[in-house]
């Protein structure tokens, strides 16, 4: 078995009962991430803390019985250790290529995910308006992702995008598109603040709920 980032404590204190399919999960990503290019060649020595906590505090976000979407899924996060970390939601995870998506469906199979389903498309392929929140990670710019992700919330619905430093100028960019996009505001949430020493940082982009797509 490959050399991978040791579980750090925060772990069990995030997935709580659900920390044995989150270590199914890493050792599966370590296990096929060379073959399908899911991480980088240096980031098995940062799996758990840069991939899947980073990922699975952004639960904090998310309310039970919401139905959301991964877009641009790959390695499956941040949905996967979201999907572990809150088994009342619903997921969908879209991915175009067809390796991963194939990898994603043994994913689901192996750990029993039953809120998880893996759809093989593109997100402009997906029926719209179905979804409450969207998320996304290292997929595009923000003013692009919109323009992929926003087609497929509900009225007043939600995208949630993992971003870094540069979340500002995103934000900045991405205004010029509020009134095509219906969008209500933007934000930047800090997740997992109590556990982790580096949190996530996300901008939390709302729909104004009260106009008609």
């Amino acid at each position: 078995m490959k050399h991978f980032e040791s579980e750090p404590e925060a772990a069990e204190a995030i997935f709580g009962p659900q920390i044995k399919l989150a270590r199914s999960y890493v050792q599966k990503l370590a296990q096929d991430s060379d073959q399908l290019g899911l991480l980088g060649p240096r980031e098995l020595d940062k799996i758990w803390s840069r991939h899947i906590l980073n990922s699975a505090v952004v639960a904090e976000l998310i309310r039970p019985g919401e139905l959301v979407a991964d877009v641009g899924s790959g390695a499956g996060l941040p949905g996967i250790p979201m999907a572990i970390i809150a088994p009342a939601t619903d997921f969908v995870l879209i991915e175009p290529m067809d390796r991963r998506a194939s990898w994603l469906q043994e994913v689901v199979d192996e750990l029993d995910l039953q809120n998880v389903e893996v759809v093989r498309a593109r997100a402009e392929e997906v029926e719209g308006g179905q979804f409450d929140v969207v998320t996304a990670r290292a997929v595009a710019a923000l003013d692009k992702l919109l323009r992929l992700c926003v087609p497929l919330l509900k009225l007043g619905g939600r995208v949630i995008a993992l971003k870094g430093s540069k979340a500002p100028e995103e934000i900045l960019e991405a205004q010029k598109l509020e009134k095509n996009l219906k969008i209500e505001s933007f934000e930047i949430v800090v997740c997992g603040e109590k556990f982790l020493a580096e949190p996530t940082s996300v901008v939390e982009t709302r729909l104004d709920s009260s106009q008609e797509k």
